[in-house]
């Protein structure tokens, strides 16, 4: 079975990122849009990065335009956006689908290793989180009403 670090993705600059790169850091990995109800959780995603980066600790936001159209520019808008509304830091990746026919393979990893309630295998909406502990398991998901303050805990008892 795959671990999170056997997954190659594009990075917001169209480049291939080995998630390799990241191997032994704990990591949330976020479907993130600019033109969302949640997009305000960016703050919250951006205090837990600079709280936790030093001691081992990643964000990979996945920008998504799959929910209501959201997530409508392109890589190079969404990073400029995230930068210049939230001060986002931590890294993205180019835009991806997180459902359907052309879903990115990290993200049928994601949600095969840790679904949702009663089973459910898609993502419901932007702003769903997934934790990963330092061996590359997926140890658990978070809805997108979760704030990201509330995760802290859960990245402690991993880090």
């Amino acid at each position: 079975m795959n671990k999170f670090f056997d997954f190659t993705v594009k990075d917001i600059k169209n480049q291939d990122w080995n998630l390799n790169a990241l191997k032994g850091n704990v990591v949330l990995v976020v479907n993130v849009a600019s033109k969302c109800g949640f997009t305000k959780q960016y703050s919250g995603l951006e205090e837990l990065y600079k709280k936790y980066k030093d001691r081992g600790f990643t964000i990979v936001g996945c920008p998504c335009n799959q929910f209501a159209g959201q997530e409508p520019g392109n890589e190079e808008q969404i990073q400029e956006f995230c930068k210049l509304t939230y001060d986002v830091s931590f890294p993205l990746t180019a835009k991806l689908d997180v459902n359907g026919d052309n879903e990115a393979p990290l993200y049928k990893f994601l949600k095969e290793s840790q679904p949702g309630l009663l089973g459910m295998k898609r993502v419901k909406w932007n702003f769903e989180k997934f934790l990963v502990d330092r061996e590359g398991n997926v140890v658990k998901r978070y809805a997108s009403l979760t704030e990201p303050k509330s995760i802290d805990a859960d990245i402690e008892k991993l880090l």
